[in-house]
This record gives structure tokens, sequence and C-alpha cells, in this order.
């Protein structure tokens, strides 16, 4: 009897493995196609990896040599990037990914595009963010439908690793606008050289003007089905579902997704936001042999950060979690789930990565990011293997060999730090291009501007190295994030482009070799700088005690006090935004503890 329970359980799991899961997923278009306009939707797209949502024209009756589609596609997996992209005849695609102050998920945007027969231009929340005005922009004439879709590509190097436990989402849309292209005359757009020709509230579905869709393609992990269009509190809302739900409803429990371990703290994820009653419960929780202090639900409203005691790190845990429920009404409840926690050995500073490439001296292996890694890549393609340019004496360096891998169209690198302040090296040489305005892209490093519009193949010019040092880089959140905004390239495919990553301490003291931490006596600093509006002041304390930040003027006067008050030991930021002439300016830091006192001085320029 027991050998048949056993056999029956491996049949039972070979069919389980054998049958994918089916998803359903939404696309909502007009039945009237357009030529040249202003094409404009508020929404709000999910958050999760592997899926995006949303808003474009397409030219449906002909592909290939007719191809016209222009797009606003909000990938789940970044919480502050909106792609845009045109693909004209051929399939022939040109995009960038736009960095955005705000997080796409976390409420609704107004995204807008104008096609003319001389440029496409793309806006958010009514500010020009892109343009192309190439020769390419002659080819699209085709009459194209406005749609919106929310799917899930196969493609994970573009739209992040899928993982079904995160459904159902939901992409909202509260309307969409139509205005035609009348240069000289209008109401709306660029210069009012558009005329609106009508808004749709999406009160209801208006089946003259509207249709839903019933197909898939190529590459899509889900079919489009008409019951996930559904209409509900003056939205349009998208739902993207597993079989057999559809439409708005959610009956799945939160799951946990990972866990990661680091001192005295244990990060849980979730799949979903969830119900800050029995996040913040400690009970909630439970780890063998560990006790849990507290637990405290993050901002991302699907992170929890566990304070315990008795973790060693030489040792393997699990953390148990039982009642989490989720914000639904009514709510669903996670009956009981364990999950192995990742122990986390933290890098050793400089930490030095040879992007797109293996191991190579003392530069670590590029690799992918994700929870159980400390860093990586997001998204982007390696130089492929029959692309050789070992042959190539590169100018500038003495780490060839660097340079003949790389990692390109990359918009996302992450580095897991202690909060601390750094020096991160950029190195990039071109390798493919020798023509300038083949491949232009900017860089920011912590949401900061560093590089604008950068062009290797123009300076420093082809096969030549070229590294951009970042002093005084800021983490208080321990994640170093750099990121890639493609501008303009010769062809599709090859976007903004890296070979090496360098991080050290910045005028830390930290010597090679030691785990990359924080500084440990008083320090001040502040990024970008110098700054025009606003910048971010960093602070850093090695105890708990009193801590007063001023800022006076090159004359000696006080012109600000931005902090006097007790802290914790470690990083602290404020921002500031002074109404000031240009100059320069210092901040002055003090600091009182049980063990003494401190002082640390630090420039500021402020240029308007």
């Amino acid at each position: 009897m027991q050998r048949i329970g056993y056999t029956f359980l491996l049949l039972l799991l070979i069919v389980t493995i054998s049958f994918a899961a089916t998803y359903w997923g939404a696309e909502y278009r007009t039945r009237e196609g357009f030529v040249y306009g202003r094409f404009e939707a508020r929404y709000k797209p999910p958050r999760g990896s592997g899926m995006l949502a949303s808003f474009f024209t397409y030219h449906d009756i002909t592909a290939g040599t007719a191809w016209n589609e222009i797009d606003f596609e909000i990938l789940g997996r970044y919480t502050d990037d909106v792609q845009v992209t045109s693909i004209g005849p051929g399939q022939k695609w040109r995009n960038s990914h736009i960095h955005v102050p705000f997080v796409p998920q976390d409420d609704f945007h107004t995204y807008a595009f104008e096609w003319t027969p001389d440029y496409i231009a793309w806006f958010i929340d009514g500010e020009e963010v892109y343009r192309q005005d190439q020769e390419h922009i002659q080819q699209f004439v085709h009459p194209q439908k406005i749609m919106m879709n929310v799917w899930s590509p196969e493609w994970t190097g573009w739209s992040g690793s899928w993982d079904d436990r995160i459904l159902p989402l939901f992409a909202w849309y509260d309307w969409v606008s139509y205005a035609s292209y009348t240069p000289g005359s209008g109401n709306s757009g660029s210069g009012n050289h558009f005329t609106l020709q009508w808004k749709d509230e999406f009160d209801a579905w208006d089946q003259t003007r509207w249709g839903k869709a019933t197909h898939t393609f190529g590459g899509n992990r889900v079919t489009f089905k008409p019951d996930n269009v559904i209409f509900r509190d003056g939205c349009m809302v998208l739902c993207l579902t597993k079989d057999p739900y559809l439409g708005y409803t959610d009956k799945t429990a939160p799951a946990m997704l990972w866990a990661r371990a680091q001192g005295d703290t244990v990060t849980v994820h979730f799949s979903e936001n969830i119900d800050p009653a029995t996040a913040n419960t400690k009970t909630s929780f439970s780890i063998t042999g560990v006790t849990i202090h507290s637990a405290a639900l993050q901002a991302d409203q699907r992170t929890v950060k566990l304070a315990v005691a008795g973790l060693d790190a030489a040792k393997s845990y699990s953390v148990a979690a039982l009642g989490i429920k989720d914000t639904w009404s009514p709510a669903n409840r996670l009956g009981g789930q364990v999950q192995a926690i990742t122990m986390v050995k933290p890098l050793t500073l400089p930490v030095k990565i040879n992007v797109g490439g293996p191991a190579w001296r003392d530069y670590l292996p590029d690799q992918e990011w994700g929870a159980t890694v400390e860093y990586g890549y997001l998204d982007g393609s390696p130089r492929a293997p029959g692309q050789s340019v070992a042959h190539i004496d590169v100018r500038n360096t003495t780490e060839d060999s660097l340079y003949y891998s790389e990692r390109h169209e990359l918009v996302s690198y992450r580095v897991r730090l202690a909060n601390g302040v750094y020096t991160v090296t950029l190195k990039m040489a071109e390798m493919t291009f020798t023509e300038a305005g083949s491949r232009v892209y900017s860089i920011f490093v912590q949401g900061h501007k560093v590089r604008d519009r950068l062009d290797l193949a123009l300076q420093p010019g082809f096969g030549s190295a070229l590294e951009v040092v970042v002093d005084d880089v800021i983490v208080n959140d321990g994640l170093l994030d750099i990121r890639f905004e493609y501008v303009w390239g010769f062809d599709s495919g090859w976007g903004s482009l890296l070979n090496g990553l360098v991080i050290d301490a910045s005028g830390s003291g930290v010597k090679a070799g030691q785990a990359a931490q924080p500084l440990q006596w008083a320090t001040v600093c502040n990024y970008p700088n110098p700054f025009n509006a606003s910048t971010t002041i960093a602070y850093q304390v090695p105890a708990i005690g009193m801590a007063r930040l001023r800022i006076f003027d090159r004359i000696g006067r006080e012109v600000a006090e931005l902090t006097h008050a007790p802290v914790e030991a470690g990083v602290h930021t404020v921002k500031w935004a002074p109404d000031l002439p240009s100059g320069l300016y210092f901040a002055v830091l003090e600091h009182q503890n049980r063990s003494g006192s401190g002082r640390a001085m630090y420039k500021l320029v402020l240029l308007r």
C-alpha cells in the first residue's frame, strides 16, 4: 500500500511538471487607425518582474516592410524607469530607457507622444523626455490603432525573471485622449499644433471606439482575454491572471519570494503588498534557534525587516511565516510557508567587476542580479563569442583584456554595500563603432546624472579606454544603483556600454581587503557637487550622540542649520535646497558622544 502511495505521488509530480500553467492577459485597442497626432494616457502600471503594462500605437494590417509602432512600455521590474520605443519597417526598433524621479507603479502619471512627419517626441507629466527626428521618421506613415495591454514576455533579459506567485496584477488606466496634427493651429500639444478630437474617461466600454483582444503572439506567455478588461471606479483595468481566474479578483495568498540575512537583520520579501498589522507582528515569523525582536514593514509595502539575535553566519537557516495577509478585501491569508535564508558574505573593498566577462586578475566575474547575490546586471547582453576584439591594442590603459568583454544595452547595474561614502569608477571603451553618433548614452549614479550624452567614438575615440570617476557617492539604503539611459545608436540592440566597475571607499581610510562598510569617524560630504537647485548632504557618525550640521558661506557667516539633534551611529542624509546665490559654501559637522567629540568640514559649490 505504501509503494502504491509513493508511485501515485511520483506520477502526480510528473503530470504537474508536464503541463505548464496558463496565463491570461488583456489588450484594449481602438477600432480606427490614426495618422499623426498627440496620443495621451494617464495610467498606473503594476509592479513585478517578468511583465509590463503599455500604452502604444500599432499598424496591424501588414507587418514586415510596413511595420509602424510607437510605444510607452513600463516594465514592472524597474521602479524608476520608463521605456520609449519606435519600431519601423523590418521591425527595426529604436528605444531609450528614461530615468524618472518617481515610482511609476505607485501612482498615476500622464504619458504622451507626438507623432508628426518630422519627429516623434515622448512626454511624461507634460515634459518632453525623448525625441527622434532622424531620417527613419519618414517611414512612419501608416494608420496606427491606439492600444494598451498587460502581458508577460518570455525574454527574461528584457523583462526580468518570471514567478507567477506575483499574480494577479492590475494595470489601471484613468483616461486616454487623441489630438489630431494641425500645424499652425490647434489647442493642445507642442506649439498648439494639435487639436483635441476626443477623450475617453473610461466610465464604461465604448464599443463603437474600442475592442477587446482575443489573441497572443510569439514571445508572449499570456493569451489576451476580453474578461480581463474591466471598468471599475472610473478606470479601465487590464488584468493579468493565472487560470482559472479571470477579471478583477484575487484569491491568492501572499508568498515569501526570498529572504536574506546580514548582521542582525533578516530581510523577507513578499509577492505582493501585505497588511501592515500582520507584517509588523514579530510572532508572524519564526527562525529556529534565533530570537526575533521586531518586524517592520518597509515603504514598498512588501518587504519586512526582522531585527534578530543569535544568528550564526556559518550556519544555514530558514524563516517561517504564518498568518500574513494581503491588502485585498476580503484579505487572503498565508497559511504557512518556509523560506531558506541567504546568508550574506559582504563584498570587500575595493570591489572590482569585469562587466560582461569572467573573473580576471582581481576582478570578479559578471553575474545576473538577484536576491542571492551581492552585485550584478539586471539586463543587457554580453559581447557575442564571434565578436572578438582581442586583436585591438586598447589605448589609455594597461588592462586591455578588461575591454575585450562588455555588456551593452545595459539599463541597471546594482551592488549591495554597507551604508557609507564611496568612489565609483566606470570603465568603458568603444570597440565596435568608429563613427561619432553611433552610440550615445547618459549615466546615472544613485539617481544623479554623471555623464550626459556620452559618445565614446567621439571622445576618447575608437579603441581608447575611458574612466569615469565619481567621488563621494552616498549609499544610505544598502544599495548602489547605476543606471544607463540610451539616447541614440547606429542600430538596434547596442545601447549603452560598460566594461568594468571599481568601487572603493571615499576618503575613509578603509584599506583594501576590508568589508565594504561605512566610515569609522565623523565625516560629511554632499552629492551632487557642484549642484544647482538642491543637493543631498550625507554625514556619518561612529556612535550615538548629538550631531549638529550647519552651512557657512565663504566669509564664515552661518546661512543654515540643517541638523541639531541626537542621532544613531551610521550614515544620515538631509536634502538642502538653498535660496542663495552661486558660490562656495562649507558644510560643518560637529559630533559629541561618550568617547569624545569630532568635527568635519566639506566644501559645497552652488551654481545657478
